[in-house]
């Protein structure tokens, strides 16, 4: 084992509550090929038990620090070819902990256009400069004038570049920036004023025209509202430090003179003083500004990635209707209603498009319609996307079903993000070549309801709209996160291996979209799979492969009992002793709990499998193939609300959690525009994490606050208690820009400008751009 994991397992293992010897078994398998999901639920022996959020965290981390122990490698070879690195300094760096210090450290070292600094070390002036450092009761000026050459023509030019070189060096201390640094993360405000002239194009950001925080207790999403509206030069942001501080020489001036022991010995002293504070207010001021301006704006992307995914994972596992022959229906008004019909597996069965409103108005044909395909199919679920017109879909088709005799299919608006950007997707095409773009979103709607995780896998997740500010935030990281959910849900669920679409098992352990396609090949070709072990009949699916994706792969109803199971086919020898041990057929022990309750799991520990390994099969024949999803239930909301309008005050609905952001939920109540839970009214109590309470797709009742139609903000609350808060009383709200979210509306995508609002704005546009 090699010393640099060693270390590193040391290091993690202390931020995940772990073992060196469990870190560095799981860093031996991930190296290995081994996915997070395949860890977590097969190899519990091996790693001691680490569950997947600690196996995830583990897998962030060690790319986080093997990246730095390459940077610090690059850095260290860097200044050891300049002849410059002492044992001191390879200590320092080798003791660094983030990116930050390795770079404040390599600072002084790093190959740089020519610098005043470096100007005046050629002209003669480096001398100077450390005789005024070592000589502070001397007068510079006097100093100054055993320099003046050609190139130093006087005094002045002399004590300006002496003056350069003091400040480069100032500047590149590392120490010094560090407690710098620290000192105004501490101490430092976070400004924002609106830009004159913008307070009518800016409204949406009102909250932020003349707002003040200490930038350490900023949360996220302000953060990301306020740097959005910067973005649209509506807002200036400034770092403001010791700005209420009224004495000559500010705090931060004191920390550089204490770091340069600079006191009132004389003339020398007085005027390392002024340079100090020129330090700070040309080079230091600027460059620690915006060192904290992207921490915050990384802070803030930490949060909201960590928001979209959790929000993502509770909408993958929402609970499915299950296989019901199912009607979607995709709301338009003069395109009219498209709508799709599919079996109990999601098989494409008819599709036609109705038009019920302007210009058509045909209402009696659309209804007759719908009722004829509703008994021709033996509909038992209808599904309608909840955009535009969804309100005037539902009422048409409840009248429908009023006039029909029982038992009547159950109606049900679903969200339909990410619905037209599947219909548009080469996966859509490739599964529906004849088929035209606006009739896919309709199929898509039917099988969402059906099984959400099997058709959302389908959808780019950044496009299915449950984030906060997820445009702007870094691309790459919120599609690592976003993925790494996907898998694990997945994978938690498990996949019919005769049924899945390759989209689906891609997001399988050890597969991929080849394999994935590969397998369908294979199934379409030689007919559903008998079993788990003819999956390495599969073109290019080995046995490292098999290992990997077997767990998660399920047969219903095969040959092999256990194939149904989340057994793996390892583990099948242990399975089977326990049969034999209970004395029964093993599908009939599969489901009988009482009698595997009874059995006591440490008789069947070997050298290969043990104890967690026999517990969770034992488990699993309890419940063979159980689905962690919670049973399906749906949202009424209530006849005469479909409008914005038709809100009141007081008025009591039922709705369906959309969004879960950091400062409320969001939910649907039917009105084509989410209303608002502010985290203060989601309980009658204080809530921290609004995750605490709900999670997308719950169904919860809301009471009306406040209703402002201008600006589209809806403000409920779930309190038992008449506490309500008007929104206009909230400014903890993540900015207008979250808290108007239409009901199943797009994402927003919006495009970054280039700010020129001052040197600050100037020099954070450039060095925030993304790349």
């Amino acid at each position: 084992m090699a010393v640099d994991t060693q270390e590193l397992a040391k290091l993690i293992a202390s931020e995940i509550n772990a073992r060196g010897p469990q870190v560095v078994a799981a860093i031996d398998l991930l190296d290995e090929g081994a996915t997070v999901p395949f860890i977590a639920r097969y190899r519990k022996e091996v790693t001691g038990g680490l569950d997947d959020t600690q196996l995830r965290t583990l897998s962030e981390r060690l790319v986080y620090l093997r990246e730095l122990g390459a940077r610090r490698k690059a850095i260290l070879e860097s200044i050891d070819g300049q002849g410059k690195l002492t044992d001191e300094l390879r200590a320092k760096i080798a003791a660094t902990a983030t990116k930050a210090e390795l770079e404040d450290l390599y600072l002084p070292y790093k190959p740089k256009r020519r610098t005043r600094a470096e100007i005046a070390r050629e002209r003669g002036l480096g001398p100077l400069a450390e005789a005024i450092l070592a000589n502070r009761a001397a007068e510079p000026a006097v100093l100054a004038e055993a320099y003046l050459t050609q190139d130093v023509p006087d005094v002045k030019t002399a004590l300006e570049g002496a003056r350069d070189i003091v400040a480069e060096g100032i500047a590149e201390n590392a120490d010094l920036l560090g407690k710098l640094r620290n000192y105004m993360k501490d101490k430092s405000f976070l400004r924002a004023k609106v830009v004159d002239g913008k307070q009518e194009a800016g409204a949406k950001f009102s909250d932020y025209f003349d707002h003040a925080e200490r930038w350490a207790n900023v949360p996220g999403h302000r953060a990301l509202a306020m740097l959005r509206g910067w973005n649209e030069e509506v807002l200036t942001l400034t770092i403001d430090v010791d700005a209420d501080d009224t004495s000559p020489v500010k705090p931060v001036e004191r920390m550089i003179a204490a770091a340069y022991e600079i006191g009132q010995k004389g003339g020398a002293d007085r005027w390392l003083m002024e340079v100090a504070g020129w330090t700070w207010r040309v080079k230091l001021s600027m460059s620690l500004s915006l060192d904290l301006m992207r921490e915050l704006r990384e802070r803030a992307e930490e949060e909201a990635i960590h928001v979209f995914a959790r929000n993502l994972k509770d909408l993958l596992l929402a609970a499915p209707a299950g296989s019901r022959a199912t009607m979607g229906l995709d709301p338009g008004i003069r395109t009219g209603v498209k709508v799709a019909i599919v079996d109990g597996t999601g098989k494409l069965i008819e599709t036609t498009t109705v038009y019920p409103f302007p210009p058509r108005n045909d209402v009696r044909g659309t209804q007759a319609e719908l009722a004829a395909l509703i008994r021709k199919h033996n509909v038992e679920l209808i599904s309608i996307g909840n955009g535009t017109g969804s309100r005037e879909t539902e009422k048409l088709v409840a009248d429908m079903l009023a006039s029909l005799p029982a038992p009547k299919p159950t109606k049900v608006i679903v969200s339909e993000a990410g619905a037209s950007v599947y219909s548009a997707s080469q996966t859509a095409a490739n599964e529906f070549p004849n088929l035209d773009v606006s009739l896919r979103g309709a199929v898509s709607i039917a099988r969402r309801l059906q099984d959400p995780l099997a058709e959302l896998v389908k959808i780019d997740p950044k496009s299915i709209g449950v984030g906060q500010y997820q445009h702007d935030v870094d691309q790459q990281r919120l599609s690592r996160s976003l993925d790494a959910v996907v898998e694990d849900a997945v994978n938690a669920v498990g996949v019919d291996l005769n049924t899945a679409s390759p989209p689906l098992l891609a997001r399988v352990s050890g597969l991929g979209p080849s394999i994935a396609e590969a397998i369908v090949a294979h199934r379409d070709q030689e007919g559903p799979f008998a079993s788990r072990k003819d999956l390495l009949k599969v073109a290019r699916l080995g046995n490292r492969t098999f290992e990997q994706c077997a767990g998660f792969l399920r047969i219903p109803n095969g040959k092999e009992p256990l194939d149904a199971s989340s057994v793996h086919p390892e583990a099948y020898g242990v399975a089977k002793k326990i049969v034999a041990a209970c004395g029964r057929d093993l599908r009939t022990l599969m489901g009988d709990s009482v009698l595997l309750k009874s059995v006591d799991p440490r008789q069947f520990v070997d050298e290969k499998f043990g104890l967690p390994t026999v517990r969770d099969i034992i488990a699993e024949l309890e419940k063979p193939g159980r689905d962690p999803r919670p049973s399906f239930k749906t949202a009424t909301f209530a006849e005469g609300v479909n409008e914005i309008s038709d809100l009141v005050p007081g008025m009591v609905l039922e709705g369906t959690v959309t969004n879960v952001a950091a400062f409320g939920a969001f939910v649907d109540i039917g009105v084509h525009q989410d209303g608002l839970v502010h985290v203060s009214q989601l309980a009658d109590r204080f809530v921290k994490d609004p995750h605490e309470v709900v999670k997308a797709g719950d169904v919860v009742k809301v009471r009306v606050v406040e209703v402002d139609a201008k600006r589209k903000r809806i403000a409920l609350s779930m309190r038992k208690d008449d506490g309500s808060m008007p929104a206009s009383q909230s400014r903890d709200r993540g900015g207008a820009a979250a808290a108007t979210r239409p009901t199943g509306g797009k994402p927003r995508d919006d495009k970054k400008k280039p700010e020129t609002q001052g040197s600050l704005g100037a020099a954070l546009a450039a060095a925030m751009k993304r790349k």
